[in-house]
Parts: C-alpha cells; structure tokens; sequence
C-alpha cells in the first residue's frame, strides 16, 4: 500500500496520546517496510522520547499507528540540538533511504531477534 502524508497524520491524531516528532523528514519505504514486519508481528527495538518528544524510532512510531501495534518506548535525552517539530511540517518522501546492503542487514537483524530465518523475512517485505 502507499501510505500518504494525510493518512499518516490521521493515524497520529487519532491516537489518545500524542508523541511530537524531532526530525522533519521521514522515508516512505522505509515505513511500508517496517509496517509489513509489524502485521506479520515482528518486534522491534523500543523507541526513545523525552517528554512526548520521539528521539529515535519515528519510522518505527508511525508504522506501528499504520499496523495497529503498540510500541514500548524508553526514556532518552535530548541534545541542545534536538529541534521539536509537529507533524503537518513533517515531509514524507518517496525516497529510499537505506542502500541494499543495509535492508539485508536490517533484515538479517529481525530475523535474529525474532528466531525467523531469513528467508521469511524476505518474503514478509515482498
């Protein structure tokens, strides 16, 4: 499915307790990926927020709203640097961020943590 920005931020305020995003741009198909993991069930790393504020885990924060499933988050700091944007200034964009080698080693990664081979990692993105 091709997820758009005004699907996404109805997701976001549809949920009773909002978190704030500090990055201001955010890759597409890295959500429909990690969102196909997350309906077949594959775990994910907790995100990290500060005081309503996502520091790391806003592609997995937004595929878990898509995929109906709640994500554990653990406090983390922010840095003098950490900007706090709202959601309707995020830029969505149809870019892929992540080379192969990286998706092969993320892939690699959940299939570990979540005792699957590969192979049906694989055909879970597909």
């Amino acid at each position: 499915m091709d997820y758009t920005k005004d699907y996404i931020i109805t997701k976001i305020n549809d949920q009773t307790i909002k978190l704030s995003p500090s990055q201001n741009k955010l890759s597409l198909p890295i959500i429909e990926r990690i969102t196909r993991k997350m309906k077949f069930g594959i775990r994910f790393d907790d995100i990290k927020i500060e005081k309503g504020l996502i520091i790391d885990g806003h592609h997995r924060y937004i595929s878990s709203l898509i995929a109906g499933i709640e994500l554990k988050s653990i406090v983390s700091a922010r840095t003098t640097a950490t900007i706090e944007y709202n959601w309707e200034s995020v830029n969505f964009v149809n870019e892929e961020w992540d080379t192969l080698e990286k998706i092969v080693l993320l892939n690699e990664k959940d299939a570990h943590y979540n005792n699957l081979s590969i192979e049906k990692i694989n055909e879970i993105i597909k």
